[in-house]
């Protein structure tokens, strides 16, 4: 079997899923944007062979490496980044050398429009927010008249945090959308509620074979706008009703042996027209791997190998990981803007016994994650709440005469 992995030298940790190829028998093929000798050598140990493009935004290139390796070891049965970044060029190349194994990039274009999710999470029975894909100022307007502030506004293709905000009045949504007219916006009723992702592998027939949660500690959104501290954390237990929700939207996007990553919100208060306290609402789903440190996080709470289990998953449809033993791993990041109650030194004395790394991060993940990122893996729940609360604790302010 010939599986072309598109750029598994970024991020770093990507060299794993080769390693779970080649140990499941793929002949794995890499293409890279860094010099060879630039790459890791653990990745290196794990690919057949190697082809090093200029910059992935090049097709031209792209469609030669392909080529390439199609004319040294015959049809390409898979091709696959498992980064978001790459979704719409691995669908490309997909269409361009018939290979069926994933999504088409018709349907990739679709399953990435918010807008578009939507009618897939109906499918499934399952609640959205009420939205408006903005086509001028005027109508957006009127739909915040008749919806009420306050409401969110973020690209209707995009990932993460960036060009969202929380919206309060006709002033900021004007402000707001005189910043992004570049891109195709969806203004959406805001809900009240907290953040939870259902994560996993699903095989050739969209059946999961391993299912993580994660719950998250801060707001996301305004994480990223306000510099605020922010966390994440894996679940102890799934219940029932939630493996059940994440197989109904699984299978109403009719997803096939992939990673995937869906996000939810939790209702922390009834909102008329969507349900009562604790109703699941969908927020959007990703056709790939949860990013940053999730995967390691699923890794360490699980005791498993999440790299591997997709491989065997995709290679063999072997393999089932929904009734694991659970403990729970989470990461706390923090602000250099911030002044902490405990510096970052008390707080790898204090959770010794349950620290996995501290991290100091480079602008570019600093801005999401954190300044530094401080991960641990606890067996109960108080240990991870008291965590929490001295990871994020401030110091006091002196009283100002």
């Amino acid at each position: 079997m010939n599986f072309i992995m598109i750029s598994p030298n970024y991020p770093d940790n990507y060299w794993m899923f080769c390693r779970g190829l080649k140990k499941y028998g793929a002949t794995v093929l890499a293409i890279v944007d860094t010099a060879y000798d630039n790459l890791l050598p653990e990745l290196k140990e794990n690919i057949d062979e190697c082809y090093v493009v200029n910059n992935f935004n090049n097709y031209d290139e792209m469609l030669r490496a392909v080529a390439y390796f199609t004319f040294k070891y015959g049809k390409i049965d898979w091709i696959e980044s498992n980064n978001e970044a790459w979704l719409d060029l691995d669908a490309r190349l997909r269409d361009d050398f018939n290979v069926k194994s994933g999504f088409s990039h018709q349907t990739i274009q679709e399953y990435q429009s918010k807008a578009c999710m939507k009618k897939y999470y109906e499918k499934a029975g399952i609640p959205t927010a009420r939205y408006y894909l903005v086509e001028n100022e005027q109508k957006a307007l009127e739909f915040a008249k008749k919806i009420g502030y306050p409401l969110v506004l973020k690209p209707d293709h995009g990932v993460g945090a960036s060009f969202t905000y929380t919206v309060k009045t006709d002033e900021e949504l004007k402000h707001y959308l005189s910043l992004t007219k570049q891109y195709q916006m969806i203004l959406e009723e805001y809900i009240e509620g907290d953040v939870f992702t259902l994560d996993g592998v699903c095989d050739e027939n969209g059946t999961i074979r391993y299912l993580n949660s994660l719950e998250y500690v801060g707001n996301c959104m305004d994480s990223v706008q306000y510099q605020q501290s922010i966390g994440a954390y894996t679940a102890f237990t799934i219940s029932d009703e939630y493996r059940d929700i994440a197989q109904r939207t699984i299978h109403a996007f009719e997803l096939k042996n992939r990673f995937f990553h869906c996000e939810f919100f939790r209702l922390s208060k009834e909102k008329k027209g969507l349900g009562k306290k604790g109703t699941v609402i969908g927020l959007e789903v990703n056709f790939r791997p949860p990013g940053g440190f999730a995967p390691d996080l699923m890794n360490y709470a699980g005791s498993l190998d999440v790299y591997d289990i997709w491989a065997q998953v995709l290679l063999t449809q072997q393999g089932d990981y929904m009734n694991i033993t659970r403990e729970s791993a989470g990461f706390a990041g923090r602000r250099n803007s911030i002044s902490y109650k405990y510096s970052v030194e008390e707080l790898e004395q204090k959770y010794k016994n349950e620290l996995i790394s501290v991290i100091y991060l480079p602008e570019a993940y600093a801005a999401t994650m954190g300044d530094v990122t401080i991960s641990c893996r606890f067996k109960t729940e108080q240990q991870r709440k008291q965590f929490y609360k001295q990871a994020f604790e401030e110091k006091r302010k002196e009283h100002q005469a």
